[in-house]
This record gives structure tokens, sequence and C-alpha cells, in this order.
């Protein structure tokens, strides 16, 4: 009954927002008859293309600004679930009427194929399912795939300053793509990857049904930890395993521009790994372009120049971190002043590159 008069008062919505697009009136308002037979639960909310905010709920975590101009095909419908079961009468009802599905947890494929197709489909955006509960006592979570790694970071550290997850560094990444991926983050030389991690796993198949880690088969299992989980269903979330951290960790973001020698710490740093550094040391690159004529924050020239940023996070203080680096990278340079001592939670802020951030409240 719910579901009936709900689907009464979104027809009468949506009809009053129709645009003219390959699919017919009397098609979308049959998509939705199907949706509303099928949620166990109320409707979900739906989104179509005149909907006034359509744009904006679509564009919210579009990280490629190339996929918001008005060329990029745009999807029939925008769903936002928040249960399990209006997914499950989605995929049902996108395949008996030929809709291409794509989810969308954060938004951060910068190929944009969480939320554009070219063909009639439909996204669903699990900005919703960011459901994180952490279990400290057995070292576990369940992760819901719309969660951000900010966010699993910040629950993990409210449980306990001792445990981290191997992810990672950018904060605003949604875990459902990050981990099906396979999940590179700092920690990756002392932990392997986050999809390491994982153990076991809840998502939709194309037939509906909600599978785990047993259902599905290790086959599977193994295939959606690295092999992108859009290829097989839909994510609802993830089981991780926590690592261990120690209390004092040690960050140090040093830049270098090509007339300070930046070509040659670049060439430097691609053998340092093979040096016999311990696992606890990873050093990230990354090369950007940068004024050269400025002062103060001020522009007073035309000049651009390149400049390498090696980002440091050492599972440990910096004594032995500045040891390390005289022995295995003296070319760097690092000194005492370079390095910054602080929790785990506060290094995922430091090293996520977002300038001006402070806090890990940033991430929640």
């Amino acid at each position: 009954m719910e579901s009936s008069s709900s689907f009464v008062i979104l027809s009468v919505f949506i009809s009053l927002f129709l645009l003219t697009s390959p699919w017919k009136a009397s098609a979308q308002e049959d998509f939705l008859q199907c949706l509303a037979s099928h949620s166990n639960q109320s409707m979900p909310q739906v989104y179509v293309p005149k909907s006034p905010s359509f744009l904006s709920v679509l564009q919210s975590s579009i990280y490629n600004l190339r996929f918001t101009s008005p060329a990029t095909p745009k999807p029939q419908f925008i769903i936002t679930p928040n249960h399990e079961s209006q997914i499950q009468a989605l995929v049902v009802c996108s395949k008996k009427h030929g809709l291409k599905i794509t989810t969308r947890s954060g938004g951060h494929d910068f190929e944009g194929l969480s939320y554009r197709a070219n063909v009639p489909f439909v996204l669903i955006d699990l900005v919703n399912f960011r459901t994180i509960d952490v279990n400290i006592k057995d070292n576990k979570a369940w992760v819901q795939a719309g969660a951000t790694l900010g966010e699993v970071y910040y629950r993990i550290a409210e449980k306990s300053p001792n445990h981290g997850f191997p992810a990672g560094a950018c904060p605003t990444v949604g875990v459902g793509g990050h981990i099906s991926g396979g999940g590179f983050g700092l920690m990756v030389r002392k932990f392997g990857m986050a999809a390491d991690h994982v153990l076991d796993a809840r998502i939709i198949n194309a037939k509906g049904e909600i599978l785990d880690r047993k259902t599905m088969g290790e086959d599977l299992f193994w295939a959606i930890r690295g092999g992108g989980v859009t290829s097989f269903g839909v994510l609802l979330a993830w089981k991780i395993r926590l690592v261990p951290v120690p209390p004092t960790v040690t960050v140090s973001v040093i830049a270098k521009t090509l007339q300070q020698g930046a070509t040659e710490l670049v060439h430097k740093w691609q053998s340092v790994a093979s040096y016999g550094v311990p696992n606890e040391l990873s050093i990230a690159l990354h090369i950007g372009v940068v004024d050269t004529g400025s002062s103060n924050g001020t522009r007073i020239g035309s000049g651009r120049t390149v400049q390498a940023t090696f980002t440091t996070l050492f599972l440990g203080p910096a004594t032995q971190l500045l040891q390390v680096m005289e022995k295995k990278f003296p070319e760097l340079g690092m000194k005492q002043e370079d390095c910054k001592e602080m929790r785990w939670v506060e290094s995922t802020v430091r090293t996520s590159g977002f300038p001006g951030w402070n806090t890990c409240r940033y991430f929640v």
C-alpha cells in the first residue's frame, strides 16, 4: 500500500518535468511502475532530467569537469536509494526495460564511467550508503560502498589510535570503487593494497540477488577485489580487516623545482625502494607545474617551471626516518624541520594534498 501511494505521488511529480529524450513518457512511467511494484520498502528518491535538482545531484561528485558539459550523455534517471531492496528492484527493472546501470560511490573515476554512458542508462548514486561499523575487538569493520576513505579513517580513529586501514591518500574517494580497483595507498609497502584486506562483501547480481562471499563463490570474490565490481553487480558493502599502526608516525613533504635538481631526485627516487629501505617507509611523488614569478602568494611574473613534490610517510618517529633517509636518499636533503610527528589518522590529512585541511574532522 505504501509503495502504491508513493508511486502515485512520484508519477505526478515526474510528469511535470519530463524531457524530450530517446525514452517516451510512457516508457518512463512503465519503468517507475516496475520500480514501485518490486520495492519492498518505500520508493527511492528519483530524479529525471527536468527535475530542479537533477544537474546538482548529477554533478555533486564529478571530478573531471570535461564531463559536466551539455554534450555529455545524461542518465534517464538518477536514483539515490537508502535500502538494499530498492537497488534490487532497480536492477530487475533496468534489465527488463533495457537500461544500462552505472553505479557511483565517490565519483573519482576520471573517465566518468560511473555517471555517463553512450546508451540509455540509469545512475545509482550510493550517497546514502555510508554506514561504517567498526569492531576493534575483532580488528574488522563493515563499510558501505558510498562511504569515503576519509570517513573510514575517521571512524576507525574514533575507536582506536592504534588501528588503521591501508588505502588511498585522497579522503574524498569512495571505498566502493577504490577497493574494487585494488586500492593503492601510502602503507602499501608494509601492508599491501586495500583489496588484500577484504574479508567479505555484499553485492547484488544481475538477477537482483544479494550475495556474500559464501554464496558468490571464491572466483567471483577474487574478481571483485581488483577487477572492478561493476562488471559483476552492484556493491553494497565491504568487510575489511584493520591493521596495527604505531602511536606516532612521521610525515614529510618536500618540493623541488627543476632549478633545484628535481630531475636528478626523481631519477634517484625510482630506485630507492630497491636499496633495502624498511617497509615502514613510503615516498609518494607528484609532478606538477608551478609559477616561478611570485612572491608571498602574489604573482609578479609569467615564469613557470616543473616541480616534484615528495610526500613521505614513515610508521615510526622522526629520528628513525632521518637515519634511514641519510643512508638511502641523502640527495633529498631531509632535515628535522621537514618532519612532523603525529597520529596515523592525522597523517591522512597531511598527505591528502588538500590545502588548508588541518584536522580529520574535514573527513565527515
